[in-house]
């Protein structure tokens, strides 16, 4: 069953605290309760000129691969380049500015380019903001969860909906999420909900031994225990689909933090029993939606056998559908009944 499209306003999110809105739109499904779609590695010039083109096309997932550049302390956009940018982002202060100029910056202005966009356009979905740390973090260099967070707070703001959001009174993610507390759709109007993933190099780094999943799991927590929820702006996510309850492999005061899971949509279909997720309110993210048997194409499928491929996977479950079909205007934006 489709969804009607939901209505973003980032001013009146802004004006209106959560609680309010909640109850000012009673009638709209939580967001727990819907599938929406968004484009795998949506920074690259590749798949965009400009960043903003994404949200135009109706993406409801941005993904932003960065790398901590401890020389500079800057955080680059790029996918294979750990000391320069290379991504769609520009340096805009209007939205007249998002498709002019010259492009490949900092986290910061990809960063900015969402907020201002979101802000001119009141008519798209609630924003999911995939970051794939590429070789993780740096603290001990100063770029750690905190400075990050610190750059969301900068040139993101109010936009943010973040893990205090979601927890409410509850004493855990865990807890808040199986009693289903997530906001509904238009109460998250103009907000961005971030994920956070290990990246491809850091996975296949024996010398890592902490991933980001579990260093920003123990940075949300010890904000957490000092009274610094709201601070904390990403929420950390369990990267790759697995049987059972992946979260077994965290401390037993981590697991309970971790309600976002992120991983291969063919093998949250075939081997996780993909149910236990819903049944928790847990939010997915299903990657490579095309490969998911019978395989379609990964760019540029009949929009038919899109439509389909999302209904199936919201019949799975799935919070998030991406794949890499940039130019299908009329599936990007939907809004899917989840389950």
């Amino acid at each position: 069953m489709k969804l009607a499209s939901v209505v973003v306003t980032v001013g009146a999110l802004v004006a209106a605290s959560l609680s309010g809105a909640a109850v000012a739109n009673a009638d709209s499904p939580k967001l727990s309760h819907v599938t929406t779609v968004g484009v795998h590695n949506t920074y690259d010039p590749a798949a965009y000129p400009f960043l903003a083109q994404a949200l135009d096309n109706g993406s409801s997932l941005i993904e932003l691969d960065v790398w901590p550049d401890f020389i500079t302390h800057e955080w680059k956009v790029s996918h294979s380049n750990p000391l320069g940018n290379s991504n769609n982002c520009v340096a805009a202060s209007t939205t007249a500015d998002l498709y002019k100029g010259g492009t490949n910056k900092n986290l910061e202005y990809c960063l900015d380019d969402i907020r201002i966009w979101l802000a001119a356009h009141p008519d798209h979905t609630p924003l999911t903001l995939k970051l794939e740390m590429k070789t993780g973090f740096s603290d001990n260099t100063g770029m750690g969860p905190d400075e990050l967070d610190a750059a969301f707070r900068a040139h993101l703001g109010s936009a943010v909906f973040k893990p205090a959001d979601l927890l409410g009174s509850y004493a855990t993610l865990d807890d808040a999420a199986k009693a289903d507390n997530w906001p509904t759709v238009d109460a998250l109007h103009g907000k961005v909900m971030t994920e956070i993933i290990p990246g491809t190099v850091e996975e296949q780094n024996p010398t890592d031994t902490l991933h980001t999943d579990i260093e920003y799991a123990n940075y949300l927590l010890a904000q957490k225990n000092a009274g610094k929820l709201g601070d904390v702006q990403i929420f950390p996510t369990v990267h790759g689909a697995v049987g059972g309850d992946p979260r077994d492999k965290y401390a037993a005061n981590l697991k309970p933090w971790f309600v976002v899971f992120d991983g291969d949509a063919n093998a949250w279909v075939t081997q996780t029993g993909p149910a236990w997720y819903d049944d928790n309110h847990y939010y997915v993210v299903m990657t490579d939606g095309q490969n998911v048997a019978p395989a379609i194409d990964d760019h540029n499928p009949t929009v038919d056998q899109a439509n389909q491929r999302v209904a199936e996977l919201a019949a799975q479950h799935a919070s998030v559908v991406t794949s890499d079909w940039t130019g299908l205007t009329t599936v990007l934006p939907q809004v899917d009944a989840r389950g």
